[in-house]
């Protein structure tokens, strides 16, 4: 469900629906993002709908490859991606260091990253942003209109109306982009479509039902306080975009209404420090209940109060794990699979008076599922720890759509008008599950579509 990509051709242009990078074994999804099933210069423009790296990640190594065109995206969005594509070239010239050793003990020849920071520069010069629900024409016959999805800061579904030039017919393509929560703790709800002829929609989670936010928020609640009576620290893995700022805002609301005690936060990662200044720069996304809890707490940001410290030094880093008195330390990356977190996992996996917390999504094979799952043994840096610490997961905290949230961003769509709603970006049992519940909702031509399928209207 990573490298979200699709390619529409109109009126003898291509559009380039996202361009995300495939996640997984390092070999075999180097291979799959190195060669694009198109050739690069064909495509005319691109439509970015978010900065998460499954969406946005293969920019860089698309322009190196000859694409020229406008990347047409939201203001927060062009912003998150100055420093999420610079990061992700970082972390494709240090993944070469491990492929060349492989390569090394083949005897085969040394390969090249898949992109550099110097080109994620480049790429960064073809994003143009654009305010949601303004029109603007981005090919011949095609203009395009940025409606919120809610997802992440930034985060768009795609509007395409689109006027055929040898027939004269006119169609609307909706593209889901990622949609967020009804219930999204900072953001603005997803905004509803009432007409279109072809809908591409996520189904991430079309097979379940979250917790809400209150509900998370009352089990974060209860995990610091059960750890600051054992004077031990909260250690907490998390995504340096949307689950940093979420986590940290439930915090500040916990502080505010007095229901932890006064114990200092620290927000340990680079890249979520950036992140979270682009979430000051776009208070316009904030919703109604941030505005009301601002006002009636006394807050200037809901990032920021008395107890919270973000660490960019590496130096200050290190030295939070010489703090003896009760701590949460919230770092990246989400999965525990490398960043700063494995240092303070290192230090504080083995005290039991300290929790880890899972609020992420954890794929197979990371530290953080191997955490998640309950194993008594892991490794950190090619070194055995035991799992003496108490290991706590919050499910609430996922930035999708579940099922019930999934039907109701199409549930206003006019049915007899619509042609084809498409299932993407979802593993097999939630794409199913999803497609019978929308027929039973009486969407008919609901499609399940392969990689590389190819579709004429």
């Amino acid at each position: 469900m990573t490298g979200s990509m699709h390619l529409l051709e109109v009126n003898g242009e291509r559009i380039l629906l996202d361009c995300g990078l495939f996640q997984g074994h390092r070999a075999e999804t180097y291979e799959r993002n190195l060669h694009l099933p198109f050739d690069p210069a064909t495509v005319n423009t691109v439509v970015l709908s978010h900065a998460h790296i499954d969406h946005s990640g293969n920019l860089p190594n698309l322009c190196k490859q000859g694409f020229r065109g406008n990347i047409w995206c939201t203001a927060a969005t062009r912003n998150l991606c100055s420093y999420m594509l610079m990061d992700s070239g970082h972390i494709h010239e240090q993944d070469v260091v491990y492929l060349n050793k492989q390569q090394r003990k083949r005897n085969e020849p040394p390969v090249e990253p898949l992109y550099t920071q110097a080109d994620a520069r480049a790429s960064l010069e073809q994003l143009i942003g654009v305010g949601f629900e303004r029109p603007v024409s981005i090919a011949s016959g095609v203009q395009l209109t940025f409606m919120r999805a809610g997802h992440i800061l930034g985060a768009a579904s795609v509007q395409l109306d689109i006027r055929e030039l040898s027939t004269g017919k006119s169609w609307r393509v909706i593209y889901s982009g990622d949609i967020g929560r009804l219930d999204s703790p900072i953001l603005q709800p997803p905004k509803n479509f009432d007409e279109a002829d072809i809908v591409i929609m996520e189904s991430t989670y079309g097979d379940r039902l979250h917790e809400s936010y209150v509900d998370a928020r009352r089990r974060l609640r209860d995990v610091v306080n059960r750890t600051a009576r054992r004077h031990g620290k909260v250690i907490i893995p998390a995504f340096a975009v949307g689950r940093t700022q979420e986590i940290v805002y439930a915090l500040n609301q916990l502080d505010a209404s007095g229901d932890i005690p006064a114990i200092r936060v620290f927000v340990d990662s680079p890249l979520a420090v950036n992140a979270t200044d682009v979430f000051r720069m776009h208070p316009e996304a904030w919703n109604d209940e941030v505005r009301h809890f601002l006002i009636e707490g006394d807050r200037r940001s809901p990032f920021d109060y008395p107890q919270i410290e973000y660490v960019r030094e590496v130096r200050r880093s290190k030295q939070l794990n010489h703090l003896s008195e009760p701590v949460i330390i919230i770092s990246a990356n989400g999965m525990a699979e490398n960043g700063r977190i494995l240092h303070h996992l290192k230090n504080n996996i083995e005290d039991p008076r300290n929790t880890v917390l899972i609020v992420s999504f954890q794929a197979e094979h990371t530290l953080g599922r191997r955490l998640k799952d309950g194993e008594k043994q892991v490794r950190i840096f090619g070194e055995q720890y035991e799992v003496r610490a108490e290991v706590e997961s919050i499910e609430g905290y996922s930035a999708h759509a579940d099922q019930r949230e999934l039907l109701a961003w199409v549930s206003k769509l006019n049915r007899q008008r619509l042609q084809q709603l498409f299932l993407v970006h979802g593993e097999l049992p939630a794409i199913e599950a999803l497609q019978q519940r929308l027929q039973e909702e009486g969407f008919h031509q609901v499609i399940a579509p392969a990689r590389s399928d190819f579709y004429e209207f």
